[in-house]
């Protein structure tokens, strides 16, 4: 193979977005420093790079990795002078021949570098409660989970969320700090402490998927490989934590709001709203996946939590044939348990909109108009969006024009933007 080959690096890609979790589990559990397993995860990586193009894909990939990381490990210590325990443990379970030299394979990996699947879950579970742990700000919880679990560079987590790539690797590096200053143990929680712990592993997966499926600026809509890894990470939480019933639900809300994909873009990349889409180009295998899956979140818990009442919702829509066809009174009971359970103006202004299917436009002006005011929606086109809907179907045109108007003036992306502006043009000018 030769050094310009580009099957040995697409074959380290691979290789690194479905290990890459495991991989810096078991070398946080082995040195006791999630920092320092992240770095050498990553030199073992960039290790691989320059030797699979050249010399071939080794027949343990995993295990080529890890061994290299562990190794790095032993030559950090070494440079430290620290030939203390830590240095024993690690040197004992490492083939003869010491640090790795040049481009040398690191030929077959010792038994204990083979996968165990039980401890190496326990060390991925452990990895995702540490990236997403309460003492880190969601931004930095979010790029250290796509850096560490789904095995994204920092190039790949800047062009996703639209921001340098200094400042991700700044927000990166300051996480880890954390961390480290507040002595966060890498370890899956105690029992008590797991339900909020889970909380913010969940909420991280979900906002990842959010900016995915609406993203929030630049000229696409649909992000999917960022929507796409949240699935993923998803169903990595089922297999760990199978009796969590929200994390079945969150599952179930992922795969039914991603079911839509396929018809939400036109010909054109234009956004198509839920009435306007074609239904039969819903994927039905996907649907299928968040029903099975709500199903189990509804067998293994107490009623719907947080994410099982929005995966109702999303089910709703899925099993209906048509806009008219929808169940909008469930939806509307759905959003008012939601209501009750998370209070935000944001469920709000959605159960506003379910209202006005379920009841009429004048049924949720009121509710909308006591939204004004929120701080949440300051600044947003959102609700302008939903009010100059409203008005329009009530045929107070005027109104809605400036509503939409506001609407357009305050949307930053441009599907979207292009969406209202085509409402704006579609209203007839009244007789003066």
């Amino acid at each position: 193979m030769s050094s310009s080959d580009p099957t040995g690096r697409k074959a380290v890609a691979a290789v690194w977005r479905i290990e890459s979790a495991r991989i810096t589990g078991a070398l946080t559990r082995y040195t006791g420093d999630f920092a320092l397993a992240e770095d050498l995860a990553q030199e073992a990586l960039a290790e691989a790079l320059v030797t699979w193009p050249r010399e071939g894909v080794p027949a343990n990939p995993a295990g080529w990795l890890l061994t290299v990381g562990r190794r790095r490990a032993i030559d950090a210590f070494r440079r430290r002078g620290t030939r203390d325990a830590k240095y024993a443990a690690l040197a004992h379970h490492l083939p003869e021949g010491g640090a790795l030299t040049g481009a040398t394979d690191p030929g077959p990996a010792p038994d204990d570098v083979l996968w165990d699947p039980d401890r190496i879950d326990d060390d991925t579970l452990a990895l995702m409660f540490t990236s997403c742990h309460p003492v880190l700000s969601a931004e930095a919880g979010v790029a250290l989970t796509l850096r560490v679990i789904g095995g994204l560079t920092s190039d790949e987590i800047a062009r996703a969320f639209l921001v340098p790539t200094a400042t991700v690797q700044a927000r990166i590096t300051r996480a880890k700090k954390t961390l480290g200053a507040a002595g966060v143990p890498f370890e899956v929680p105690p029992a008590a402490q797991r339900p909020a712990r889970l909380a913010q592993v969940l909420s991280v997966v979900y906002l990842i998927f959010t900016e995915g499926s609406s993203a929030t600026s630049g000229d696409e809509v649909l992000r999917l490989d960022l929507a796409g890894e949240a699935q993923r990470l998803a169903r990595v939480l089922t297999r760990l934590m199978p009796g969590e019933p929200e994390v079945w639900s969150l599952l179930a809300l992922l795969e039914l709001t991603a079911a839509r994909f396929p018809a939400r873009r036109g010909p054109g990349g234009e956004t198509v709203l839920l009435q306007d889409q074609d239904r039969r180009r819903w994927d039905r295998s996907a649907i299928a996946r968040g029903r099975a899956a709500l199903a189990k979140a509804a067998r293994a818990g107490r009623g719907y939590g947080y994410y099982g009442l929005q995966a109702a919702i999303a089910e709703c829509h899925a099993v209906a044939r048509s806009v008219e066809d929808t169940d909008w009174d469930r939806v509307v009971a759905l959003y008012d348990g939601l209501a009750r359970l998370a209070p935000s103006p944001v469920v709000d202004l959605n159960r506003a909109v379910a209202v006005s299917m379920a009841r009429g436009p004048a049924a949720a002006l009121p509710i909308v108009d006591a939204l004004a005011d929120t701080a949440a929606f300051k600044g947003s086109h959102q609700l302008p969006g939903v009010r100059g809907e409203l008005l329009r179907r009530l045929g107070r045109a005027e109104e809605a024009r400036a509503e939409l108007e506001r609407a357009v003036a305050l949307c930053g992306n441009e599907r979207e933007r292009a969406v209202l502006a085509r409402k704006l043009a579609q209203l007839e000018t009244p007789a003066h």
